[in-house]
């Protein structure tokens, strides 16, 4: 039987972007649909759900980070890229607090945008399975201290109490669990993660920690369950590191 195309719905106000976008994207292998904006949104992701949104964030009426956070409040899991001018940091960086999976400033290439949602698709419809290259056997629940995930359910828990994270921050918080009282590097956390080449420039890995960090909080002993290396990455405290020294105050990603 012949694979399903994902479907990808494109929300933006700029007629020659909407359907070059639609064009481009439709020739990759994608079914795309199209909005000039929100109005119509709600019943799109009803009638036909897709498998990923792109997102503008300068949407006339609601814009993007309006859509992005009502999305998520309603529990929608499709992942968003959002879509953002140069120079447009702040925004860029409220995007991914409120839940948006990635995003990509214009101008940009057609093809980086390609690239970004088939590493994002290739996360979601896959199981997560592959994330940090795991072997395809049963992947066994990780338990670190008060926190434990479960790969197959894709649920973590605090305390017995259930954590709701995106799917960005579920796969970054598997690969610190994994590694816990180990530094896992920026670099290879863009990669496993975003799936992508790591940039100095690119602070979003450190906005999807700092959103894991503040969804965790304390930990039992009321230090943060992540803590910044600086410079280098950041690692997942241990509790056994714990009785060995005092906790020290983690920096903001």
């Amino acid at each position: 039987m012949k694979p399903v195309s994902p479907k990808i719905l494109v929300i933006d106000d700029d007629p020659r972007l909407r359907e070059l976008l639609v064009r481009y994207l439709s020739e990759q292998g994608f079914q795309v649909q199209a909005l000039p904006d929100a109005r119509e949104l709600d019943k799109k992701l009803q009638r036909d759900p897709p498998h990923l949104l792109v997102l503008d964030l300068m949407l006339p009426g609601e814009d993007g980070l309006a859509v992005c956070r009502r999305l998520r409040a309603s529990g929608e899991t499709a992942p968003i890229i959002m879509l953002t001018a140069k120079g447009e940091d702040v925004d860029r960086i409220v995007g991914l607090e409120l839940g948006a999976d990635d995003y990509l400033p214009k101008p940009f290439n057609p093809r980086e945008l390609v690239a970004r949602i088939r590493a994002i698709l290739r996360r979601t419809q896959s199981g997560e399975k592959s994330v940090d290259k795991l072997d395809d056997q049963i992947p066994a629940v990780v338990q670190v201290g008060d926190i434990e995930l479960d790969p197959a359910t894709r649920i973590v828990r605090q305390n017995g109490k259930p954590v709701e994270l995106t799917s960005v921050e579920f796969n970054l918080l598997h690969v610190l669990l994994r590694e816990a009282g180990r530094v896992v590097t920026r670099e290879h956390l863009v990669d496993v993660v975003l799936s992508r080449k790591f940039s100095p420039f690119d602070r979003s890995i450190d906005m999807h920690v700092s959103k894991v960090r503040k969804k965790l909080g304390d930990s039992d002993n009321g230090s943060d369950h992540i803590k910044t290396v600086r410079g280098v990455g950041y690692i997942f405290a241990h509790p056994r590191d714990h009785a060995k020294a005092a906790p020290a105050k983690a920096e903001e990603a």
